[in-house]
């Protein structure tokens, strides 16, 4: 999954600094250098996501990112670009955070499947759960359409909860090296350290990945004809309740979940039992497409109109995966320029399909 260097374009599809070089870049208005720190706004929470695990987090260390610059900029230097700067700002705005804090991680990564028949429990506190993010947050509204594709397979929910396997240095490194493609010179410039020592932690940190079976390298999957037409399937028999119809879609070996409950179901039969039983709440529900993680998502409205999660589906060989439900609506929907009520679709819709894969 190689990107561009420091000094170009970004995985998230934020510009590069300006031309004109460091010097100009540090003399610059502050009118146009609130401009220039706005232009880096997208690809520093894509980058801040990937560290933390959570959307909130990484838009709260953007935002320290962005204050710290302003109030800095009159002492940088000017031997580096800003945007790189920005990122040296950022990554020790996450080492910060990191500093002393649990791992977040999805349920599957935490314990075996459950029973159709366990309790559901309590919840545990959303510090611990990876969270999903909306598309636009972390990635390019315009840009090269194959860079784009590549960029959404590095926030898959998956790949996003392998990197929290990393200590965060060796979480940084890998990012910037095989995510973002900077050199290991420009990440040992950024890191304070040396060259040796950042090629040895991008080896321990590949090694650590490749053990979760997740890796940067993935091949962006584009959203077909075939997948668009599974999604609009999907939709049908989830808004019917239709469970036949269902058990056509789903992988014999799917797996549902539902942060922050750490209970978690694997196999088709389970699912189908699970929604005829504890999950029939979910019966007359209505979905209205989002762009979470590189993945088709949806807002899931109760049959009375009140919202019950944010999906994010994974398919594979045209069968539904993963059905990833976060149940944090009171954050997350406004998140997602959700309403806080289902008020119906929009007159002359269809049911479109999300731009992930």
């Amino acid at each position: 999954m190689k990107r561009s260097s420091a000094s170009g374009t970004t995985a998230a599809g934020g510009s590069a600094a300006p031309t004109g070089g460091a010097q100009g870049e540090r003399a610059a208005p502050q009118g146009e250098l609130a401009d220039r720190l706005e232009a880096h706004r997208t690809e520093l929470t894509g980058y801040c996501y990937r560290m933390l695990g959570s959307a909130f987090e990484a838009e709260d260390a953007v935002q320290e990112t962005m204050v710290r610059a302003w109030r800095g900029h009159d002492r940088f230097e000017g031997r580096s670009s800003l945007r790189s700067w920005l990122y040296r700002i950022a990554t020790n705005v996450c080492l910060d955070l990191l500093k002393g804090s649990q791992r977040r991680a999805r349920p599957m990564d935490l314990s075996s499947p459950s029973s159709v028949d366990a309790p559901i429990g309590t919840g545990r506190p959303e510090a611990t759960w990876i969270g999903p993010v909306p598309d636009q947050r972390v990635l390019a509204s315009a840009g090269d359409p194959a860079e784009t594709a590549v960029a959404r397979e590095s926030i898959r929910l998956a790949f996003v909860s392998a990197l929290q396997r990393l200590a965060p240095r060796q979480r940084a490194v890998l990012i910037l090296r095989e995510v973002l493609s900077w050199s290991a010179a420009e990440v040992a410039e950024l890191l304070g350290s040396s060259v040796a020592s950042v090629n040895s932690a991008l080896q321990r940190a590949r090694a650590t990945l490749a053990a979760t079976g997740e890796t940067a390298d993935a091949t962006p999957r584009p959203l077909d004809d075939a997948q668009q037409s599974l999604l609009t399937r999907y939709v049908d028999a989830f808004e019917r309740f239709d469970m036949d119809a269902l058990t056509a879609l789903l992988h014999e070996d799917s797996t549902l979940s539902m942060p922050p409950y750490e209970l978690w179901l694997r196999g088709r039969a389970d699912i189908l039992k699970w929604l005829l039983g504890p999950g029939c709440g979910c019966e007359g529900s209505h979905l209205v497409p989002v762009e979470a993680n590189g993945r088709p998502a949806f807002g899931q409205y109760r049959a009375d109109g009140s919202p019950w999660a944010i999906q994010v589906i994974e398919t594979e060989s045209g069968r539904v995966t993963a059905l990833q439900s976060f149940l944090d609506t009171e954050r997350l929907f406004p998140l997602f320029g959700l309403p806080p009520r289902y008020a119906g679709p929009p007159a002359g819709s269809r049911t479109p399909a999300a731009t992930g894969s």
